[in-house]
Parts: C-alpha cells; structure tokens; sequence
C-alpha cells in the first residue's frame, strides 16, 4: 500500500481507493474528479485470506468492483483449489450485488477465459486453469445469476482479446485471451453505449502483458455520454473523460509513478467512461469504508449519490 504512486495520480486529477500486496497482487478504483467511497475490501466469505484481491466502491452513480482472480495454475492442486473456491465466495457476494437493484460493474480480471472464441488457440492452453470447465462453468453461473458481459454483449462474434502472453511472440502473432471482463447488472446494461479493447496499449515500449478494457454509459437520463479530452497521448485510454478501475492484475509493487500515468492502462486498469459531468475536485474528508455487507437500501443510497462529497454515512 505504502507504494501505491497516491500523490501522482492525485496530481493527474484522479481519486482512488486501493488494496496493495507484495509481489502479484493488489487491485484499485480510480475515479476522475471525485474520491470513490468503499464500501468493501475484500471478498466476504473466508476471514482468513488475506490475498489482495477484491476492492469495491461507489463511484458517480455506479458500484464498481476491481477484483483479480486467482490465476489457478497449476492444476490440479492447491492453486487451482483456491481458484474455484474464491470464484464460489465472487458468485455469492455477486448474486447479492446483483439482487440490491442498483447499477453494478463486476470488473477485473477473472483469470477465466469463457469460450474458446475468447483464445486464439485452444491446443496450446488446453492444460491450463484459465481454460478447465469447472472455472469456465462458474463465469457462467454468473451470466445466468443476470450479469451481462458488456464486450460480448456489443460485440458477440468478434475476435477481442485482453491479455498477451510475453512468451513465445504472441503479442506480434495476435495470440490473445480474454480474460479480463465487465460484468453489468441489469441497471447499468440497460446504459451500455459502448464497450471495447484498448489493444494498442500492449504495443507500447513496456507495457503490461494486458490491455485495458471499458465501457461507455449513457446518461441515465438517456443522452449520450460526454467525450472530454484526457490525455493527450493517442494511444492512452486516458483521452478519454473515465472513471478508471483496476482490473486486479500486478497493481501493487511498481517501480514508478510515471509509467503507470503515462500509459494510464499499462498496469491492468479497466475503464468505465463517466457518465455524468464533473462534480469537481475529491472532497477533503478522507474515504469512508465499510466493510459489512451494506443493505439494498444502503447500496442504492451509495449509488445514488455522484461522489459522496463529505458526508457522513452511518452504517
């Protein structure tokens, strides 16, 4: 945590909550203008894990989630065992999200590629966890719980990959997987304008072995989103006016500030464009956090307000 690059991207006009680990793990929420207000850290269901690899909060209107599921290899064994168990405690908590009745984004990186239209290939990872019917089977449970894959929704027969293996040359070979996913409740899906891949990112001098993945909402008044500039690299899912979240992945732990700012969505960040307009800079009072299963009221209480601007919320 203590090396999360927090002044700089407060510097970059971003407000983000986080959850930091040594070595793989960490997951955050950015949001542009505004301070996301937490309302879980960690996934409910095993008070023993500590891996970092859950984060929620209320952001402009919409409950996002960052989360970074356990990879699973190899398998079978321990690894795997984790995979499926922490997928069970993601389907529970998600079946509540979902039953609250207020726009939610399940976003991150599931370690789970769905189909095989979603991998180049099916032979060279057939032994691989990302691939296996038992996690394959839960990202479906989660399709039929109601949550609809934004990228597939807008794009169902298209070949979009996320992630590009640094091995063997696959990222000039096009050798992808989809792996990172957004998962919308039916109020947000009822808003989905737009979704894609910012495949670009990958191409650049060190960039992460992911690309970023977003959404675009509408209004919820029904218009379309605004498209304010970011930044000005074209290559950077930063020109766009977004929300950002982390998608899980190798969030904690980098060398420098500036690489995660200048490429914006090098380092696994997923992205939701906002929705509505600027409602200014964070609030000087720091995040709230709660960390026992809000309510549907409260749920719908969080969402509902744009950023939560130093008000006190009670549990």
């Amino acid at each position: 945590d203590r090396e999360f690059p927090k002044a700089a991207i407060e510097k970059a006009g971003y407000g983000a909550v986080w959850r930091g680990q040594k070595t793989w793990n960490g997951v955050a929420i950015l949001a542009r203008g505004c301070e996301p207000i937490v309302t879980r850290r960690e996934l409910p269901g095993d008070h023993d894990d500590s891996q970092a690899r859950y984060i929620e909060a209320a952001v402009n209107g919409v409950i996002v989630t960052s989360l970074y599921a356990p990879n699973g290899n190899p398998q079978p064994g321990p690894k795997f065992d984790y995979k499926l168990a922490w997928m069970e405690r993601l389907l529970a908590h998600a079946k509540e999200l979902y039953a609250a009745g207020v726009p939610v984004v399940l976003a991150g990186d599931y370690n789970v590629v769905p189909t095989d239209h979603d991998i180049y290939a099916v032979r060279s990872y057939a032994d691989d966890a990302l691939l296996q019917p038992e996690p394959r089977a839960q990202f479906q449970k989660l399709l039929r719980q109601g949550w609809r894959d934004a990228l597939r929704a807008l794009h169902p027969d298209a070949a979009l990959y996320t992630y590009w293996s640094y091995l063997r040359n696959r990222w000039p070979r096009d050798a992808g997987l989809r792996i990172d996913h957004l998962l919308l409740s039916a109020l947000a899906a009822k808003r989905l304008a737009a979704a894609g891949v910012d495949r670009e990112v990958r191409g650049e001098a060190g960039a992460s072995d992911h690309a970023p993945a977003w959404v675009e909402f509408k209004e919820a008044g029904g218009g379309r989103s605004s498209r304010a500039s970011g930044s000005p690299r074209r290559g950077s899912a930063g020109r766009r006016s977004l929300a950002r979240m982390s998608s899980g992945a190798r969030l904690a732990g980098k060398s420098t500030a500036g690489k995660t700012l200048t490429n914006r969505c090098s380092e696994d960040f997923c992205a939701i464009r906002r929705a509505n307009k600027s409602v200014g800079p964070p609030a000087a009072n720091p995040t709230k956090t709660f960390t026992v299963p809000p309510a549907k009221s409260r749920l719908r209480q969080w969402a509902s307000n744009a950023c939560y601007q130093g008000k006190s919320l009670n549990r």
